[in-house]
């Protein structure tokens, strides 16, 4: 008679996971929000992952980068980056995801060390942990496997650039790059037990007003105000509540109008400006509705302007959708691989829908359903940004586990 397998308990189960080295983790992570990267200039950026990579033992073959950025609305240094590993076992393709640009206030950070959490030694600038954590967390997976030789499923690492002027290198990426994973996790801002299952969808506008010029001291009621008939607008806006946080009866959404530029001269009336803004909302309706309500306010805006002979301004738009909303079911493999990985390390995951847009709007749009997992960064897009250590590790820890597939067999 066969002999009963002894049951495992929850402490042999935790000792049998593989643990990353948090010594080297952190180590990066340090390196790599130093490294200035904006949107469009992730070009060092990548060279740091790539030279990584190929030290610990990565085949130049494995690494392939696209052309992303030649079609992107701003010029870009570099495409994105993927290192692809053939599996050791038969399980699933898995993905794992982050993006290498950050906000240009980040650009100069110093990253210190103070206590339990990291910030910028520079009090005028970000830390750039959005989301260089997460470029370190899924680098430091693959060099854990390069130079362990862990048992894992097919993996594709790919670093987007991007991010953060619309998603554009999840948007744009040759999908030879990724190629067809079943379970994919991005990794981005917040908790690591934070498991983001659906976001906003976001549409980007841009605005032209055209005025007329004269002299602003000798004949001012013979122009049109370009710069008028932008604050009557905005003003207009604000008022009746169609600019930034939006509710409206059970509908909600945001807008902002986040870039304006126009004029040269105090003595001359402006004759031309242009804004920048945006519309968000989970409701693809209800953002079209946004969208509409800004136009409004600015063509009301130019025909309430004119000048002593009676001319008015004019108003001209154009935009684009930047990502659709979407909602991954609570069902979806990559979420419950993800909840198991998190309880793996004795925490519990939490489900969150966020209200900006990740690389995972897109990445599902393309049939790769994809959940984000934060790395501990808080305060993302400000001076105050910081990195919580611990988080950071815990993240390190999920991804290990998650890309050696023994999540699996642990709930």
């Amino acid at each position: 008679m066969a002999r009963k397998k002894k049951a495992r308990s929850k402490n042999e189960d935790q000792a049998s996971l593989p643990e990353p080295n948090l010594k080297r983790a952190f180590q990066l992570v340090m390196r790599l929000m130093a490294i200035p990267g904006k949107s469009g200039e992730e070009l060092r950026v990548a060279e740091f992952v790539k030279h990584e990579l190929l030290d610990a033992g990565a085949p130049e073959s494995a690494i392939r980068a696209d052309t992303a950025h030649r079609r992107t609305p701003i010029a870009g240094e570099t495409g994105n980056l993927a290192l692809r590993l053939p599996g050791t076992n038969r399980s699933p393709q898995r993905l794992f995801a982050s993006h290498m640009d950050t906000v240009p206030i980040c650009v100069g950070s110093k990253p210190k060390a103070n206590g339990k959490k990291v910030r910028s030694a520079d009090p005028k600038t970000g830390l750039g942990a959005d989301d260089r954590a997460g470029v370190a967390v899924t680098l430091n997976t693959a060099l854990e496997i390069l130079e362990n030789g862990l048992p894992h499923p097919p993996l594709t690492f790919c670093w987007f650039i991007q991010e953060e002027t619309g998603l554009q290198g999840a948007r744009l990426v040759k999908q030879s790059l990724l190629g067809k994973p079943g379970l994919a996790f991005n990794w981005d801002g917040g908790s690591p037990v934070k498991l983001t299952i659906g976001a906003t969808g976001g549409y980007r506008l841009w605005i032209e007003i055209k005025g007329l010029a004269s002299h602003a001291g000798g004949a001012p009621e013979r122009g049109v105000s370009a710069i008028a008939i932008a604050a009557l607008a905005i003003a207009d806006l604000q008022r009746s509540g169609w600019h930034g946080l939006i509710q409206k009866r059970n509908k909600f959404g945001t807008s902002n109008v986040g870039f304006i530029h126009g004029g040269e001269a105090t003595n001359v009336v402006t004759d031309r400006v242009v804004l920048k803004a945006e519309a968000r909302s989970h409701d693809p309706i209800f953002r079209k509705r946004i969208y509409d309500e800004i136009q409004k306010a600015f063509k009301r805006a130019a025909n309430g302007v004119k000048n002593v002979a009676g001319k008015k301004g004019s108003v001209k738009f154009d935009g684009r959708l930047d990502y659709e909303s979407f909602k991954l079911s609570s069902d979806e493999p990559c979420v419950k691989a993800a909840e198991m990985a998190v309880r793996s390390i004795d925490r519990e995951p939490e489900h969150a829908i966020a209200n900006g847009g990740v690389d995972a709007n897109w990445l599902t749009a393309h049939g790769i359903p994809t959940v984000t997992l934060g790395c501990g960064q808080q305060n993302q897009h400000m001076t105050s940004e910081a990195l919580d250590i611990d988080d950071y590790h815990d993240a390190c820890r999920i991804a290990l586990r998650l890309a050696t597939a023994t999540e699996a067999t642990h709930s």
